[in-house]
């Protein structure tokens, strides 16, 4: 007794038997979808391997403890860079209330100009580096300043400074807002932050008798 033949299955969509080409461009949708969703799944395994990577990276790499706002023994720092230099290099005791959280000595680099900088931090927490640069042109001065023009003087305890406002827009001043320079012998001094002009003046006020000093 022969087999019967199984009859072609009905498809409720069609309400009928599926022709061999309809059965064909299932077969292929099917496997369409099925290669979309391993693509996908995959994609997804390399971004969680690759979270994982990067989580394990954070974890392992060590950590400074030492905070941005950090402070410097200033005087220290000034005492050892002033070693070989012939003019006196700014060594000031600072306000209450003053830190320093940044001191170096800059041995110049295309232009030669070697200079003092450290990096002050106010009592209302705003910024003021102060660079003491030797044997300056008006070339550095121009670069330090961002090719600003000087809008005005103003004389504190006995120096006499040239005024910067930086007229840039706010996104593009960086730490330059407002700065003072003027010159001593053969020093230029240059004030540059974001502090108040008070703030400015303190400073100025306790740099001035330094300046003097060089200047003679």
């Amino acid at each position: 007794m022969s087999r019967a033949t199984k009859p072609p299955r009905v498809v409720a969509e069609l309400g009928r038997p599926e022709t061999p080409e309809e059965t064909a461009s299932r077969l292929a949708e099917n496997s369409r979808k099925y290669r979309a969703r391993k693509t996908v799944n995959n994609l997804v395994l390399s971004l969680l391997a690759t979270l994982a990577a990067v989580l394990f990276i954070v974890l392992i790499v060590p950590r400074s403890d030492t905070p941005l706002d950090r402070n410097v023994d200033l005087q220290q720092v000034a005492t050892q860079a002033q070693v070989g230099v012939d003019q006196t290099l700014l060594n000031p005791e600072l306000p209450a209330g003053w830190r320093a959280n940044a001191a170096t000595w800059r041995s110049g680099g295309s232009d030669k100009i070697a200079s003092w900088y450290f990096g002050l931090l106010t009592p209302s927490d705003q910024f003021i580096g102060v660079t003491q640069a030797l044997d300056a042109n008006p070339t550095w001065l121009a670069a330090e300043l961002k090719n600003q023009a000087a809008s005005d003087t103003v004389t504190i305890d006995g120096v006499t400074w040239d005024v910067y406002r930086n007229t840039a827009p706010a996104d593009d001043r960086g730490n330059f807002d407002y700065a003072l320079a003027t010159e001593a012998g053969t020093s230029t001094y240059v004030l540059v932050g974001t502090a108040s002009e008070a703030e400015f003046a303190e400073l100025a006020t306790v740099l001035a008798p330094q300046i003097q000093t060089n200047g003679n």
